[in-house]
């Protein structure tokens, strides 16, 4: 049964701006289209130089994984020669699930969390929710690997994925790619205009082999007052450019046809005195305050509590085998009867307590 939410015009009103012009903000066309239509693209929100120390964060990341992989007797070749676009791939051959591995990291890199509480993206923030900024708990790295089924997300409303709590809370994503993206390597599509009714539709679980709830095109049309043949938009987003969407749009990203890995972050924000939908697993972090212009962002505190390692606790509460490469969570049972299941919804039906976060 799909779900409405109490006050849909959070979603299409635009909010009471900064009496103060700031570095990054979205022009006034620009947040038109966001609230009307539900996301904007903003083609050359950062510089290339700005990126390179996320790149390089990422690198360390597989690094770091890589030699887990490499220490436990799981892969023979490290492929250090490969590159950043590359080099998952081999892996993969060795070790298939390994880009889940990498998809479930529960730390901030340095380079991380200052994307994510920079200047300019807070700027945006500031514009779509006011003053008062905490960072969501949900923030995923994105490993897109070629022709990968657990990479390629069907379409979906992102509060799918959260509790009801969430439904009466504007939660703005940003999504991130660190190379320029297309139809041909992976680029995300919107529905336009879809989360204007401000209805939750109904989703399925669990989509193919994946932990992927899936929102049917008959089901956007009919619930959603969408035309799918008029209202698709593909987001290409350049290396440099950020994708701002809303927690009810949906959207979904395309299959990765390409030679390379696709990686992107994705990283939302809401107001802190409101409730995540995140199952009380873990809190948002305060991000900036109007009430104290020189707070300081406490991401050590925020990394104490790994979602990933209290969602894959077992019933007899250790933690889950380092190499797990399923994702469980509580969004499959939001949607009432399973109706397709597969190594994911295996694993959740075996344990209980299982709630993490994960999505494309």
């Amino acid at each position: 049964m799909s779900e409405r939410s109490k006050d849909p015009s959070i979603f299409t009103t635009i909010p009471s701006q900064p009496a103060v012009k700031k570095p990054g903000q979205l022009t006034g066309e620009q947040l038109a289209q966001y609230f009307n239509k539900g996301y904007v693209m903003v083609p050359d929100f950062f510089s290339k130089e700005d990126l390179q120390p996320v790149r390089e964060a990422v690198s360390s990341c597989v690094d770091k994984l890589v030699n887990k992989l490499y220490d436990a007797g799981k892969i023979t070749e490290k492929h250090v020669e490969a590159g950043l676009f590359k080099r998952m791939i081999l892996i993969e051959k060795q070790f298939p699930g390994a880009a889940i591995l990498l998809h479930k990291t529960g730390w901030l890199p340095q380079a991380f969390r200052d994307l994510w509480s920079c200047e300019r993206l807070l700027n945006v923030a500031e514009q779509l929710i006011g003053p008062e900024i905490a960072g969501h708990p949900v923030w995923n790295l994105r490993v897109k690997t070629p022709h990968n089924e657990e990479a390629t997300v069907p379409w979906h409303q992102d509060n799918a994925y959260l509790d009801q709590n969430a439904l009466n809370v504007l939660q703005p994503t940003a999504w991130i790619p660190l190379l320029d993206t297309n139809e041909h390597n992976g680029c995300m599509q919107v529905v336009k205009g879809g989360h204007r009714p401000g209805i939750l539709a109904k989703h399925t679980c669990c989509a193919g082999g994946t932990w992927y709830v899936d929102l049917s095109e008959e089901e956007i049309e009919r619930t959603l007052n969408a035309n799918m043949k008029e209202d698709v938009v593909t987001c290409a987003v350049p290396y440099g450019g950020v994708l701002f969407i809303n927690n009810m749009v949906p959207h979904r990203s395309l299959e990765n046809f390409s030679e390379d890995i696709r990686w992107s972050l994705d990283l939302r924000w809401q107001k802190p005195d409101l409730p995540n939908g995140f199952y009380d697993l873990k809190n948002s972090v305060l991000m900036r305050t109007k009430t104290n212009p020189k707070h300081v962002i406490d991401f050590d505190a925020f990394d104490k509590v790994d979602r990933h390692i209290e969602a894959h606790k077992d019933t007899e509460g250790k933690e889950a085998d380092d190499f797990d490469t399923t994702i469980p969570g509580p969004w499959m049972l939001r949607w009432g009867e399973i109706v397709h299941h597969n190594r994911h919804t295996a694993k959740l039906l075996s344990a209980s307590g299982n709630t993490t976060w994960h999505k494309a």
